[in-house]
């Protein structure tokens, strides 16, 4: 009976933070109902007329980051007026990305909509959530559309592989994906990269193991649950953007992409979709914003510390 209460404590002790995540989660969702229900708000979901019931989640989820994380959040002048594409490095799991979403909402009441893994549409009891802070599945037209309204959106390229199976040593998971570069080019818009410090000590997942890797291959569907929640310190770095550049011509970028060419194989095939200079310093940005900021391997003893680093701050 002493180990068996031992046993489950401990389960409990490394999973409570993630699932009390998941409860507050959950709370918003139902908060957002009552909203809705007592106010008989039937407007679009994007709309002003949510803002207020915006501002109270915001200010909740901005409070837990505080408490919890002592949570900062710098480079915000580096947002630009109009739209843009936020490309950032995805956690275990994306708590940060929510208080980068709260904190910037109170600062600046702006709303960015978030492309989001297909999986998070299937959780139950989770649409109204998503519908108003603007969380959707990011086809090319819809984030054409929301950039051409002007929007900010941030996707992140290495989305639930990156959260599943990268560590400590931050390592970023895109695979081939250049997407979010020929939509920042057919919208004409700039690149902003987005990193927060620590993730990966506050929330981590299990050692990768090839049963898991080929369930999530095969599926596209996260089977292990990440566990911690120790409360180190996190602090979002927003990067310099990356801006459009109309005047490329094809010579100037065959030349740039010859410099790089041991970084691509396939080096004609990539000049020829016209996207791989912009997706390579994406790429190049957010992972020196990981080298100046993050220590690597990350340390959780050190992240802890940190909360009390005042010559940091």
């Amino acid at each position: 009976i002493v180990i068996a209460s031992l046993t489950m404590s401990a389960i409990l002790f490394v999973f409570i933070v993630p699932l009390t995540i998941l409860f507050f989660i959950y709370l918003s969702n139902i908060l957002l109902l009552i909203y809705q229900r007592n106010s008989e708000v039937k407007a679009d979901p994007l709309s002003e007329v949510w803002d207020s019931a915006r501002k109270t989640i915001a200010s909740f989820w901005d409070i837990y980051a505080r408490i919890w994380h002592g949570y900062e959040l710098h480079g915000v002048e580096n947002l630009p007026e109009g739209p843009g594409i936020l490309v950032y490095y995805h956690g275990a799991i994306p708590i940060d990305y929510l208080y980068f979403l709260s904190r910037l909402f109170l600062w600046k009441k702006r709303l960015c909509l978030s492309v989001a893994d297909h999986f998070v549409f299937r959780l139950p009891g989770l649409k109204l959530l998503l519908e108003v802070t603007g969380v959707m599945p990011g086809t090319r037209e819809e984030c054409l559309i929301a950039l051409k309204n002007g929007h900010l959106v941030s996707i992140s390229p290495g989305g639930v592989r990156e959260a599943l199976f990268s560590d400590e040593s931050y390592q970023l998971l895109w695979g081939n994906r250049k997407g979010f570069a020929q939509v920042a080019l057919d919208a004409k818009v700039p690149i902003i990269p987005m990193y927060t410090q620590n993730v990966r000590e506050g929330y981590r997942m299990f050692k990768e193991r090839r049963i898991f890797r080929q369930l999530y291959e095969s599926t596209r569907l996260p089977f292990t649950p990440p566990y911690g929640g120790l409360p180190v310190k996190f602090r979002t770095y927003i990067g310099e953007p990356i801006p459009y550049d109309p005047n490329i011509t094809t010579e100037e970028l065959v030349e740039k992409v010859i410099v790089i060419a041991d970084y691509c194989s396939s080096l004609h095939k990539q000049v020829r979709k016209g996207n791989f200079l912009f997706s390579f310093q994406t790429k190049t940005a957010v992972q020196a914003l990981i080298s100046k900021h993050q220590t690597i391997p990350g340390s959780i003893w050190k992240a802890l510390l940190e909360r009390f680093d005042k010559r940091h701050k």
